[in-house]
């Protein structure tokens, strides 16, 4: 039995609800920021609009040391938006920061591997900034 389901599209909100994201300036400033709940201290990353443990909306930015251990990776065979169809095949990694959060960012060295230790940089590619993780010693 064929059947079509309908579903209605529902409306857009006519307010869209923008917060505060000193992380995009940051970023252009090449430094990583994370938000710090100013009730419970829980750090979160990446930006939300409230506590995951509190549920508080007053938070504080803190900048991040950008080292960490890689918790997983993955090859990208297929380009999630137009800008990156050029840079494709290319590795993606999430990284346990120090901090205790994590972050996902683009690939620069060997082969990565699991618990490897990286440091984080900032790198210029058409029209944006990406958060770029390569190999370090320490």
């Amino acid at each position: 039995m064929n059947q079509t389901i309908v579903r209605p599209v529902p409306a857009r909100c006519r307010r869209q609800v923008r917060f505060p994201n000193p992380a995009g300036r940051a970023r252009r400033a090449r430094r990583l920021l994370i938000q710090r709940c100013t009730h419970c201290g829980k750090l979160r990353h990446y930006p939300r609009l409230l506590c995951g443990s509190c549920h508080s909306t007053v938070v504080e930015w803190i900048e991040a040391s950008g080292r960490g251990a890689i918790h997983s990776w993955t090859v990208a065979h297929h380009a999630y938006h137009p800008s990156f169809a050029s840079a494709l095949r290319y590795t993606l990694v999430t990284v346990d920061l120090e901090e205790g959060v994590r972050a996902l960012g683009r690939w620069q060295g060997e082969t990565p591997a699991i618990a490897q230790k990286v440091a984080a940089r900032f790198e210029a590619r058409a029209g944006s900034i990406d958060l770029v993780f390569t190999p370090c010693s320490a």
